[in-house]
């Protein structure tokens, strides 16, 4: 590996040598605070002359999330042919002009910097000349502390190694877990802003699973691995983070995606300022929505009581009608057998008016009704004179 990285050993190297002759100026040229700026400096350098592919990756992150339905499309239709789908997916990304690789150009182009500087402090720590780093250089880098732990010193490192870089175990393990929490925070924040406030919630797409998934596996990794880094690298990829974490702030507020929590926010801001013009149609629609919404009242829920209340009253007033229809009943049958009991009495008025007795007062008129009832059905009227 030194063989393939040597040209990069001696960049990073370099690199670091002039900032240091720069900050030597400032501060004594043995001091942590001389070294560690040399190395924030580097990440600065390198951050800035990764901005253009930083921005790709935006575009790209941003891409990747419009075409989540389209992909997903294509798997429920193309589930049971995988070429066909890949064959699909490749058509998808060469019309749309998307490169799913273009998300993660910034990390992979930073990498081989991170090697690098992961084995020039290791070879300070092993009192190896690397690159531009002569003997006097070397010395000087090994007598540089960070709160009392060498740049070139490591968590699991044992004492008496420390104690040769002229540290004590107790500072080293302090800062080097104090400088990994930090680290593994600032990556879950950086996941977690990008998820919360830039990512189109309205679509639910298996992309947002995975950057989720993401949002809590990176800082894990970075806490396993980070017992592993010298202090130096650690001071490298805590200024890393931060610079991710501002430079993604920046482009969320500047430049959120459509959709998001982050252009709402944009859009109210702009629309407060008066610099966004809208369509007249389109903020009347949203008052009236707004209105509606205003305007409308849920039903409120009763209390157990009154629920209780409602209840007894609906079956006292069930039973009040049922007794009602039985009083309405009732009194129909009763009516029916008294008619029926005033029957016979017309009957009786009618024979003794036959056999010549006076008919009763009271049944005069029941007797002529049975008369002509009785005339209806057993006499049989005369004919008429004309048709004999």
């Amino acid at each position: 590996m030194d063989t393939i990285l040597g040209p990069l050993y001696i960049a990073v190297s370099w690199i670091i040598v002039q900032f240091h002759s720069f900050y030597s100026l400032i501060f004594d040229k043995d001091s942590g605070a001389a070294w560690g700026l040399s190395i924030v400096s580097l990440v600065v350098l390198i951050r800035i002359c990764l901005i253009p592919l930083f921005v790709k990756q935006i575009k790209a992150t941003r891409n990747m999330q419009a075409l989540q339905p389209k992909m997903k499309a294509i798997q429920e239709r193309y589930k049971s042919d995988k070429q066909r789908q890949s064959e699909e997916m490749m058509k998808l990304y060469k019309e749309t002009g998307t490169n799913p690789l273009s998300s993660c150009l910034p990390i992979l182009a930073q990498s081989p910097f991170f090697i690098s500087l992961y084995q020039v402090l290791n070879h300070i720590a092993q009192n190896k000349t690397v690159g531009v780093i002569d003997q006097p250089l070397l010395e000087s880098a090994q007598k540089a502390h960070i709160f009392g732990a060498p740049l070139a010193a490591k968590f699991l490192d044992s004492a008496e190694k420390i104690q040769s870089l002229g540290a004590s175990l107790v500072d080293v393990r302090v800062v080097t877990i104090i400088m990994i929490v930090l680290m593994s925070a600032s990556q879950f924040y950086t996941q977690r802003q990008l998820m919360t406030k830039n990512v189109d919630l309205t679509v639910k797409t298996p992309f947002m699973q995975q950057q989720k998934m993401l949002m809590y596996v990176f800082p894990i990794m970075f806490a396993v691995f980070g017992i592993n880094f010298p202090v130096g690298v650690l001071v490298y990829w805590l200024t890393t983070n931060v610079w991710t974490m501002g430079q993604q702030m920046f482009v969320i507020r500047r430049n959120p995606t459509p959709g998001s929590k982050a252009f709402t926010e944009r859009q109210d801001r702009l629309r407060a300022k008066g610099k966004l013009v809208e369509d007249p149609a389109e903020v009347e629609a949203k008052k009236a929505v707004e209105e509606a919404r205003q305007n409308r009242q849920q039903p409120k829920r009763q209390p157990k009581s009154k629920r209780h209340h409602t209840a007894g009253t609906g079956t006292s007033s069930a039973g009040a009608q049922g007794r009602t229809r039985a009083g309405a009943q009732g009194s129909g049958a009763s009516k029916k057998q008294s008619l029926e009991k005033k029957a016979p009495q017309g009957s009786t008025a009618q024979d003794s008016e036959s056999k010549g007795g006076t008919p009763a007062k009271g049944s005069s008129a029941s007797g002529s009704g049975n008369a002509k009832s009785g005339q209806r059905k057993g006499q049989q009227r005369p004919k008429h004179p004309s048709k004999k």
